[in-house]
């Protein structure tokens, strides 16, 4: 379990950088667009995000 923990963690990171290292100008003007959301736009990101994923390993297990 720690194992599957550790590298589900590791790819998180993977997968954050990509876009910082590919296109750093883009990420940086999405983060900027980001930051003026309303909290509740924030929660509905985080929200659909966290379903995603949940979704998701539903899916692959």
């Amino acid at each position: 379990m720690n194992d599957t923990l550790f590298a589900a963690f590791a790819l998180m990171l993977v997968f954050e950088g990509v876009l910082p290292f590919i296109a750093p100008t883009a990420w940086r003007d999405a983060f900027r667009r980001m930051i003026q959301f309303t909290d509740g736009q924030l929660r509905f990101i985080g929200l659909a995000s966290m379903l995603s994923g949940m979704i998701l390993l539903a899916i692959i297990q």
